[in-house]
């Protein structure tokens, strides 16, 4: 007689990748899409609120720079996809039901796309005929910095708030790295107004750049299969 239960096999849930590695590819594509092309160039990728002739300069001068660009950080958002998705995943089988869970996914998922459109807007700036145009580079090149700055580091904070909160009030984290979490998410919010005070877009990588760190120590710190307890170290 053949049982018609599942086989304690086919029932075990699956710990997924790795979250360390998985932040640690995500940072390392994007410090490489910021510093290869700065080599290749010898000049950094110019702000948005520049010089309207310097702008236009170097993406007709640095088209392969330019494509590299677009390449890492499109490379970037795909990992950063997947460990919104298995920090969440994990969250929820070490017995996190609060909102918070889906806020750290939304978040992920959301900076994850806008980097990919960022990495997009870069690689339309490498056409010939995109270059012809004068007012089209200055459109992309504002679509990539709006959605690759703001667009991609507000929700960044989410992931990271996400994360610290039931990491902190559930005792999955120590409470130094869940406290410098929130702070990061707090900076990171605060990124939003960049988009109307450009003096603020400062903010940006003060956030984004720890936030990614702070994954990764995360990613280390966090529980995979025993049940929470509290951390102070």
């Amino acid at each position: 007689m053949t049982s018609t239960e599942p086989s304690t096999a086919s029932t075990r849930r699956q710990p997924g990748p790795p979250l360390a590695p998985i932040a640690i590819v995500t940072m390392a594509l994007f410090m490489m899409s910021l510093t290869i092309p700065l080599l290749l160039a010898g000049t950094t990728y110019p702000s948005p609120f520049g010089d309207d002739r310097a702008i236009l300069d170097y993406f007709r001068q640095n088209t392969a720079a330019t494509t590299i660009t677009a390449l890492l950080q499109f490379a970037a958002a795909l990992p950063l996809a997947i460990y919104a998705a298995v920090s969440t995943t994990r969250l929820n089988r070490l017995g996190i039901r609060a909102p918070g869970v889906s806020i750290a996914f939304a978040g992920g998922i959301l900076s994850s796309a806008a980097m990919t459109i960022s990495a997009f807007a870069s690689w339309g700036l490498t056409r010939p005929a995109t270059l012809a145009d004068d007012a089209l580079v200055r459109t992309l090149h504002d679509l990539a910095f709006i959605s690759g700055g703001p667009g991609a580091v507000v929700p960044l904070g989410l992931l990271v708030a996400g994360i610290a909160v039931p990491g902190l009030l559930a005792g999955l984290l120590p409470r130094w790295l869940a406290i410098t979490g929130l702070v990061l998410a707090g900076i990171a919010v605060l990124g939003t107004l960049a988009v109307a005070v450009p003096a603020l877009a400062v903010l940006l990588p003060i956030a984004r750049f720890p936030s990614m760190v702070w994954l990764i120590i995360a990613a280390l710190r966090l529980p995979k299969d025993r049940a929470p307890r509290n951390r102070t170290s």
